[in-house]
């Protein structure tokens, strides 16, 4: 049983690495991920990387496994925004409304905490570390929710979110909205104002969205454009 442990672990670490190679641009969209290469550079062989690694990225929306081509970091999508938006604007306020009934005064201590060490990365434009403290952040709202299928299913959303969400917080009047709007979150649900806690995380999920489509429009639209008027 301790070899298979080992095997889990060691693929999980390299999903890690993966991930975050991906979101900082490191393998830019449309990089070939080759198998034997990622296996040298994690000092590794080619089956931790071939079996789970590439296959949790494929599920993340990250990567897209080609016939003949292997692993591929997908491209910037905003058909991808708006589905991955439409599933956090239904599931994450069900959540929201299952567990903030329940929060302890232990559990507000975790978000302000949560949040404080969200505006230190916001002055230091940390945007690798705010990425990950806006997932601890939407998960700790969630952390009494009975329904563990659907919190993992938003976990994954969340990760998706954030290779999209480095490119809006390159705006520091996104990162200063963000900031706001989660304090007030975090008011509501303390005053027990549940179900306008509730509309308001729907509202603040729309709002990042629109803002994404902005962004991201501009990035994959426009280029499309001026080649097309290329001589």
């Amino acid at each position: 049983m301790k070899q298979p442990l080992k095997h889990r672990t060691l693929s999980a670490a390299i999903v890690d690495q993966l991930r975050q190679a991906i979101l900082d641009g490191t393998y830019p969209a449309g990089s070939q991920l080759r198998q034997d290469a990622l296996g040298e550079a994690y000092g590794v062989s080619r089956i931790p990387v071939r079996g789970e690694a590439l296959f949790q990225l494929e599920a993340e929306g990250l990567v897209r496994i080609v016939p003949q081509k292997g692993a591929i970091v997908s491209e910037l999508s905003l058909d991808e925004i708006n589905d991955v938006f439409d599933l956090r604007r239904i599931l994450e306020p069900r959540l929201l409304a299952q567990s903030a009934p329940h929060f302890t005064a232990d559990d507000f201590d975790g978000l302000d905490d949560i949040h404080k060490s969200f505006e230190k990365a916001i002055k230091a434009r940390n945007v690798s570390e705010w990425g990950q403290l806006n997932a601890d952040f939407h998960m700790a709202l969630y952390v009494h929710a009975p329904q563990p299928r659907t919190r993992a299913i938003v976990l994954s959303l969340l990760q998706t979110s954030d290779r999209y969400t480095r490119l809006q917080l390159s705006n520091t009047k996104a990162m200063g909205t963000a900031e706001k709007e989660h304090a007030h979150m975090i008011a509501l649900c303390r005053a027990q104002k549940v179900e306008e806690a509730c509309r308001f995380l729907e509202r603040h999920i729309e709002a990042v969205r629109k803002d994404l489509l902005q962004v991201v429009a501009g990035s994959v639209v426009a280029p499309k454009v001026r080649r097309k008027t290329e001589p």
